[in-house]
């Protein structure tokens, strides 16, 4: 019990910022919720999906939890994936807005964290388009390669790291759709199928980006070395 409430105490500076925001821009009441905030027990908030649904009956303090869970993760996924946009924090806050909005049409007996990762995506992907003429293609030629990619590789710890390092040097000289695929897999540590959840694309596909991506570092970090 005690963790669970040092995590919602932890929360509760976001969560508040997040709650404001909403009512300045007019949404509070959509956000409201019942009068009384229950007290979770650890025991009920062991997973992602017992908090969202105690989310669903109405306890703001286990979103509370989640915020605390995934606050790190996404601004790590935004900062990764929007490169040097200045807005990532309002990004994430808008994030955390929409799933607590949106909670009712989470399906408890799926995963979480494909369905937040989803959300965070497709404002992230907004945020690209505003910013940049070009389009944001999701759908193109590695469809076509996807039947040669779609088991995930098993690399050892060291590999693991080493793409890390080349990951975290040369992450800016790929393009959106490869740079988000390869965060999702060594950053975040979806698997493929969390992240074809994630991006609404076969298997196969992101198994086809991810190895693209992989040897487009390489290819930087060669010429960099």
């Amino acid at each position: 019990m005690r963790t669970a409430r040092v995590q919602v105490r932890r929360s509760k500076l976001l969560w508040g910022a997040c709650f404001a925001k909403a009512k300045s821009n007019g949404r509070a009441k959509a956000l409201s919720l019942t009068d009384t905030d229950m007290d979770p027990q650890a025991d009920d908030l062991q997973t992602d999906e017992m908090c969202a649904a105690h989310v669903q009956r109405g306890d703001r303090n286990a979103f509370g939890v989640l915020v605390d869970r995934y606050q790190e993760k996404l601004h790590r996924y935004g900062k990764k994936f929007l490169s040097a946009q200045e807005d990532v924090e309002d990004i994430v806050q808008d994030v955390f807005i929409n799933a607590y909005r949106n909670i009712q049409s989470f399906d408890l007996s799926q995963r979480f964290s494909p369905w937040i990762y989803r959300i965070a995506h497709n404002a992230f992907v907004d945020s690209l388009k505003q910013k940049t003429r070009s389009p944001f293609i999701s759908m193109d030629f590695d469809t076509l390669l996807s039947h040669a990619a779609s088991d995930e590789s098993v690399e050892n710890e060291r590999d693991q790291k080493e793409m890390k390092v080349m990951i975290d040097r040369g992450l800016d000289q790929l393009s959106p759709k490869y740079r988000e695929a390869i965060i999702l897999y060594y950053l975040e540590e979806l698997s493929y199928k969390e992240i074809a959840d994630v991006l609404k694309i076969p298997i196969g596909t992101v198994g086809a980006r991810v190895k693209r991506a992989r040897e487009d570092l390489k290819r930087t970090w060669n010429i960099k070395n």
